[in-house]
C-alpha cells in the first residue's frame, strides 16, 4: 500500500511550533498540554463527512489521521520525551478498507515526536504523563467529550492519592497561547497560503469565463470546484457563495440553481483549502461580460473603498484602521448617489456616526485568515487599559499577520433609494500578508478592475465562438 508522499512533511517546522508551546509552558511554572486532533462525524447513517484535523492540533503536529492526541509535557525530566503522540495502531486489514496509516512508530520518526502509542492505550498512559504534575493545559470548554476524558484521566490520577501521587492543582486554557503562535504567520505557512490564492484565482477566472446569461449558480460552482481540486487543493476553504443578482445581497447565500439572467450581476465568495490553510476571495461580474452604468458606478465606489483599506494596512497601523478607510469612501459614495439622501445626512461624518451606511454595508471589512478561513486571535488588545466606553484598543498590526480586505455594497429595494441601484449586490474581496512598509495581495491573479473583467469574459466569449 502506497504510503503519501504529498505534502512533504516539515518536521522542522512542526517540532519549532512545540518547542515554542514548551517554553511557553516552562515559564508558566511547567505541566502538561493536551491537544486532540477532530472527531469522525457521519453525514448519514454509516457514511462519513469527508475528514478534516483539528487546526490546532495539525498546527503543532502536521498529522492528519483521526483518532490522534498530542501531549506537551513541560515538567518532563531530563531525558524523559516532551512530545507524546497518540495515534492509531497498523492495521492490515482496516488499511485494506480505509488506506495507510503510520502507526505509532512510523509517525514518532515521520514526525519527530519523543515518543508514541496507540490510542487505544491513552487511558493507561495519560493518568501516568500527567500526576505530580502543577497543571494541566488545554481547550477549557470547547469540547464535552474531551471535558469528559481529561475528568476520567484526573480522577485516574486521584485514586492513586494514597500512594502519595496528585492530580495538576490547576487547570487551565491553551488556546490564547496557541492563538498568538497561529496569528503571525511563518515562512513555512505564507507559502503554502500564496500557493492556495493562486489556486483559487485562477477558479475565479475560469468561472468568469464560463458566465453568461442562462447560466445556473450552480454550474459556476462546479467550474470552481473543479479548478480547486485541479490544482491540488484538498478541499473548499467553506461552502462557496454563488449568487446572482438579488441573491447578492444575501451575504451568506449558498450556491443554488438561480438562473443568471442578462443584467444580473455574479458574486462569488469561494476559495479553496491547500494543505490545511484557507484562502478567499470574492469577486462580481456582470453575467453578459458588460457592466451596466449603475452597476459600474457602484462597483468602482466599492473598488476605491478596497484600496482604501489596502492603503492602510501596514505594521503598526491597528486592524480598525482598513475598515474606517473603507467606511469612509463607502460613505462618501453613498451620498454621491443618493441611496443615503444628503436631505438627512449633510456629510461623511455625520453617514459614519449615525451609522447611516449600516443597511448598505452590515459586516466588516476583514477578518484573521489562516488555517481557519475566520482565523484565530483577538482583534482586540487583550491585556491593555479600556477606553472611557469600556473598549479595549483594537489590535496593532504585525509584519506576517495574514487578513482580507472585503468592502462591499448590497442595495435591497427601498423607500428613497434610486430604483437603478435595486437589487445590485456588490463584494470585492482579497487576501493580504501585512508587511513593515504595507500589505502584500495574494490574490489578485483574477482580475478586479472593471475593464479588465470585461476583457476576460469577452476574450473567453469569443474563444468559445470561434470553437464551434
Amino acid at each position: 500500500m502506497n504510503q503519501p508522499t504529498e505534502p512533504t512533511i516539515a518536521i522542522d517546522v512542526y517540532r519549532t511550533r512545540r518547542e515554542r508551546v514548551l517554553a511557553a509552558l516552562r515559564a508558566a511554572g511547567g505541566g502538561v498540554a493536551i491537544v486532540p486532533t477532530a472527531p469522525e462525524a457521519l453525514r448519514n447513517r454509516d457514511a462519513d463527512y469527508p475528514y478534516r484535523h483539528d487546526s490546532y492540533f495539525y498546527y503543532l503536529t502536521g498529522f492528519t489521521e483521526p483518532e490522534a492526541l498530542l501531549v506537551l509535557d513541560a515538567s518532563a525530566a531530563p531525558g524523559e520525551p516532551a512530545s507524546v503522540l497518540f495515534c492509531r495502531e497498523k492495521n492490515i486489514e482496516r488499511e485494506t478498507w480505509e488506506g495507510f496509516r503510520f502507526g505509532p512508530d512510523g509517525a514518532r520518526t515521520a514526525f519527530g515526536f519523543d515518543a508514541a502509542f496507540a490510542i487505544g492505550e491513552i487511558d493507561t498512559h495519560l493518568p501516568r504523563l500527567i500526576a505530580d504534575k502543577p497543571a494541566l493545559h488545554y481547550a477549557l470548554g470547547t469540547s464535552a467529550q474531551l471535558d469528559e476524558r481529561v475528568r476520567g484521566w484526573l480522577d485516574a490520577v486521584r485514586a492513586q492519592g494514597r500512594s502519595g501521587t496528585v492530580a495538576p492543582a490547576a487547570a487551565r486554557d491553551l488556546l490564547p497561547l496557541l492563538d498568538e503562535m497561529r496569528l503571525v504567520k511563518d515562512d513555512h505557512e505564507l507559502a503554502i497560503m500564496r500557493r492556495a490564492g493562486q489556486i483559487s484565482a485562477a477558479a475565479h477566472r475560469r468561472a468568469m469565463a464560463a458566465c453568461r446569461p442562462g447560466v445556473r449558480e450552480y454550474e459556476l460552482e462546479a467550474e470552481l470546484l473543479y479548478t480547486f481540486r485541479k490544482f491540488g487543493a484538498q478541499a473548499p476553504a467553506y461552502t462557496s457563495i454563488v449568487a446572482a443578482g438579488a441573491n447578492a445581497c444575501v451575504l451568506h447565500y449558498p450556491a443554488g440553481n438561480a438562473i443568471a439572467q442578462d443584467g444580473d450581476l455574479i458574486l462569488i465568495d469561494a476559495a479553496c483549502e491547500l494543505d490545511g490553510y484557507a484562502s478567499d476571495i470574492t469577486r462580481t461580474f456582470p453575467a453578459s461580460g458588460r457592466f451596466t452604468p449603475a452597476q459600474r458606478e457602484l462597483y468602482d465606489i466599492v473598488l476605491a473603498a478596497q484600496q482604501a483599506a489596502v492603503d492602510a494596512t501596514r505594521a503598526g497601523a491597528t486592524f480598525d484602521d482598513p475598515h474606517q478607510a473603507a467606511l469612509r469612501v463607502l460613505s462618501q459614495g453613498l451620498l454621491d448617489t443618493g441611496i443615503i439622501e444628503r436631505t438627512k445626512f449633510a456629510s461623511v461624518h455625520d453617514v459614519l456616526a449615525e451609522r447611516a451606511y449600516a443597511p448598505f454595508y452590515m459586516h466588516r471589512t476583514g477578518h484573521w485568515l489562516g488555517m481557519d478561513v475566520h482565523d484565530v486571535g483577538d482583534y482586540r488588545e487583550r491585556d491593555a487599559t479600556r477606553d472611557e466606553a469600556g473598549a479595549l484598543p483594537w489590535r496593532t498590526l504585525r509584519a506576517s499577520m495574514t487578513l482580507t480586505i472585503e468592502p462591499g455594497l448590497y442595495i435591497r429595494p427601498a423607500e428613497g433609494v434610486p430604483e437603478r441601484y435595486w437589487n445590485i449586490g456588490i463584494r470585492i474581496e482579497d487576501d493580504a500578508i501585512v508587511t513593515p512598509t504595507g500589505c502584500e495581495l495574494i490574490t489578485r491573479d483574477v482580475p478586479v478592475a472593471t475593464d479588465e473583467i470585461e476583457a476576460l469574459m469577452q476574450e473567453a466569449r469569443a474563444a468559445h465562438e470561434t470553437r464551434k
